[in-house]
């Protein structure tokens, strides 16, 4: 049976390019097994930023996909590794995007507040996609561990700069994923002002020591 016959169209907001261009981009000379398998990731991505983590199904990625759900169980399990392998690209994608922004800024504060604006940024321009990261986020957390790495070494920065003072890493961590999590999904859901985003990373920034009018 023809299963592109009936796809599911999803209802998909744009992603901006500088995003959309590493999401969908593959590797030139991938194996047929590696390149399907990136095809049913990108279909995933479009079937759970158009119905939710929760209720999107293999079903769907198959049809979307335009493959069977046999095709889709032969590259992952369960759901959940699909979950996985998606959260690793959202991930991989937006510490890429955030390090070409830092690209040249020396100082981990500096550093720490460009990466805190780009995911409010990404909240602001594209609020479906903002909200399905954080939904991917929750229920697979190898995207934050991907991402904390990132954020690690800048606080570790401005740590050794002198430019935070800090109780511990962990409070600090979890200073700015809470934060930064919160302020996507509020920005997301349209309950913030325009400044929003660089008020919770000046917020940040005051929480991690550096003085009110520096941050």
């Amino acid at each position: 049976m023809d299963v592109s016959s009936n796809v599911l169209m999803p209802s998909i907001e744009p992603l901006p390019i500088a995003l959309s261009a590493g999401l969908s981009s593959l590797p030139p000379g991938l194996p047929k097994r590696e390149r399907t398998r990136a095809q049913l990731v990108d279909s995933a991505i479009k079937v759970f930023s158009a119905r939710g983590v929760a209720s999107g199904t293999i079903q769907e990625i198959a049809d979307v996909a335009g493959m069977t759900t046999g095709t889709v169980y032969n590259h992952f399990k369960t759901k959940e590794e699909v979950l996985r392998e998606v959260a690793l690209r959202l991930a991989t994608t937006l510490c890429n995007r955030i390090t070409e922004s830092q690209s040249g800024v020396k100082e981990g504060a500096e550093r720490m507040a460009i990466g805190g604006r780009r995911y409010a940024w990404l909240a602001e321009v594209a609020p479906q996609w903002a909200l399905l990261m954080l939904d991917v986020a929750a229920a697979a957390p190898e995207l934050l561990g991907h991402v904390r790495e990132y954020v690690l070494a800048d606080l570790r920065l401005g740590v050794k700069q002198k430019a935070f003072r800090i109780a511990s890493e962990e409070a600090a961590m979890d200073l700015i994923n809470g934060a930064g999590m919160q302020a996507m999904r509020s920005i997301a859901l349209g309950l913030t002002g325009p400044t929003h985003g660089a008020d919770v990373a000046a917020c940040v920034l005051r929480g991690l020591g550096v003085p009110h009018e520096k941050a």
